[in-house]
């Protein structure tokens, strides 16, 4: 008797459990570990059995920038192949480069795709990430034994911005002297969020542009301060000097979205991409991150289609399992 009711009780424990969910931490924009911009990657199975509560718990409990849930979308005429949504520790957000390339990264690299293209329904419109040849040139130099992906987003315009907020700019920014300040703006996308109600995406990204490159490098931002500052996301930039193999560099700060400094921003460059054209009348940039982490990315700016390639490397730091 206490065999048998010790045996129902564990088919009883098996029947309540939810199956594994297999997560893969990936550093993205970075062809070393432990560099570039980490992100988890969840799979889910479609079912789509876990509420956004729970998505959101995920994050927070994984605690990294980006956490991100790709879906496939099974039993439909859809032309996509997966659902994405990105969050943060504290919220879910509209647009992430490098979680995307994390995510194409693990669907390449464990063989959930059939093709060399992938693409993604997130609620912000669609996304297209390609696999490139292991042989390929990346600004004049041969890339062998590993491939990069390639991502199709839209362009994140730049505009007009109000000067008198420089003050409280530069006061987040530990007293820096400010050459630029330019806004963003972006074409509101209404779209179906998975599993929830159509939602508006826009962008409150604010471009910060300062003297030197050493000026990004070794600033000493003050967060308090910069929760202060107008916008969600402050981009702070500055041109390369003459002679390296880098046009511009940046960095990120985005405590409003939980995250005080973000590795690499993909996402970023979709603006940083429009001004520097601007600025320098080229479309074609090798863009380095000034975060301790540091990072890469190389950015084509498509003026008449008006979007941004972002190309960039990505390795798999380990894998694991969802027991909840």
């Amino acid at each position: 008797m206490q065999i048998s009711n010790r045996r129902r009780g564990v088919h009883v424990l098996v029947m309540i459990m939810k199956k594994p969910l297999n997560f893969y931490l990936v550093d993205a924009f970075t062809d070393s570990v432990f560099k570039g911009n980490p992100a988890v990657v969840c799979i889910l199975d479609g079912k789509n059995d876990r509420d956004d509560s729970w998505l959101q718990s995920l994050a927070t409990e994984f605690n990294i920038p980006l956490t991100c849930f790709v879906i496939p979308i099974i039993g439909s005429h859809s032309p996509y192949d997966f659902f994405l949504r990105w969050f943060t520790p504290t919220i879910e957000v509209d647009l992430c480069a490098h979680a995307t390339l994390a995510s194409a990264h693990t669907l390449f690299s464990n063989g959930f795709v059939g093709s060399d293209t992938v693409e993604f329904a997130p609620r912000s419109g669609t996304l297209t990430a390609k696999k490139v040849s292991e042989t390929f040139k990346f600004y004049g130099n041969e890339e062998k034994g590993s491939f990069l992906i390639e991502l199709d987003f839209p362009v994140i315009p730049t505009c007009d911005y109000n000067s008198n907020d420089i003050p409280i700019f530069s006061k987040g920014l530990s007293g820096a002297t400010i050459v630029d300040i330019r806004g963003t703006t972006v074409n509101k996308i209404i779209s179906k969020a998975f599993n929830g109600p159509s939602k508006a995406s826009s962008t409150d990204k604010i471009i910060v542009v300062l003297q030197t490159w050493e000026s990004v490098t070794e600033l000493q931002p003050r967060m308090d301060d910069i929760l202060k500052c107008p916008g969600k996301i402050i981009i702070v930039t500055a041109a390369a000097p003459e002679g390296p193999v880098y046009d511009f560099c940046s960095r990120i700060f985005a405590p409003k979205l939980g995250v005080d400094e973000d590795a690499v921003c993909g996402s970023a460059h979709c603006a940083l991409a429009h001004y520097w054209s601007l600025k320098m009348n080229k479309t074609d940039f090798f863009a380095y991150a000034a975060s301790r982490r540091s990072g890469t990315v190389k950015v084509h700016y498509d003026k008449e289609k008006q979007r941004v390639l972002l190309t960039g490397k990505a390795v798999t730091v380990m894998k694991g399992y969802v027991l909840v």
